[in-house]
């Protein structure tokens, strides 16, 4: 990878860049329902209804996250909050970038142009790509694609924007599910994993494991 040179840094946002502190806005609205014991098992269902959630068509995400919180609460057995989508929603609004992402990603930004691909609504990357504190060349939403990831048109959209080729993108992630291995089938092949511990490995899609940005720096040659 020291001798590649994409046109290209694609990133998914939320979990790889923003710090998306679900779990701590999910205590709040489950209101003590889930003992600690049995609080990494209902984690990992909600996940998995978030996941399930956008295989559809777009729809707003705070919506998306009210239907998928109710469907856990029905498997659970435990009541759901009629609110929980407006309060995931301001949850994701206040959230910040993972602190080891600043400082490489401006750097990363002084040779390279870096593109967002993100499952949110438009207004959220609005509040959160300034608070990144790097330039990007283009961000792009499911709002704006008509589609969520891990469906393959909102990678399409992204290449459509920019009138480019598969080719022409080094994408890194933090999510196999959502953005790895749709990558992939749709012919990216410069792809990195940016390690944050959400997904079980799948190293068959063909991607590159970093524990940082400044790793993924020094690999791209970047002092």
């Amino acid at each position: 990878m020291t001798n590649y040179r994409p046109k290209y840094v694609s990133f998914d946002c939320y979990g790889t860049l923003i710090n998306y502190e679900i779990d701590s806005a999910t205590r709040k609205v489950v209101r003590g329902q889930i003992s600690d014991e049995d609080w990494p098992a209902f984690r990992n269902s909600f996940s998995k209804y978030r996941y399930d959630q956008v295989m559809g068509d777009y729809y707003p995400y705070r919506q998306v996250l009210q239907d998928a919180y109710d469907r856990v609460c029905r498997a659970w057995q435990i009541e759901s909050d009629p609110t929980a989508g407006e309060q995931f929603g301001e949850a994701v609004l206040s959230w910040g970038p993972h602190v080891d992402v600043p400082a490489p990603l401006a750097k990363m930004a002084e040779r390279y142009q870096l593109v967002i691909i993100s499952n949110a609504d438009t207004a959220f990357l609005d509040v959160s790509v300034p608070r990144l504190g790097a330039p990007f060349h283009a961000v792009y939403t499911a709002e704006q694609a008509g589609f969520y990831k891990p469906r393959y048109q909102a990678f399409e959209y992204m290449v459509e924007q920019l009138n480019a080729s598969p080719d022409d993108f080094l994408h890194v992630s933090s999510h196999t599910r959502y953005d790895l291995m749709p990558a992939h089938d749709l012919g990216f092949r410069n792809l990195v994993m940016l390690n944050r511990n959400y997904d079980p490995p799948a190293h068959s899609y063909g991607y590159v494991d970093v524990a940082s940005l400044d790793e993924l720096n020094q690999m791209l040659g970047i002092d």
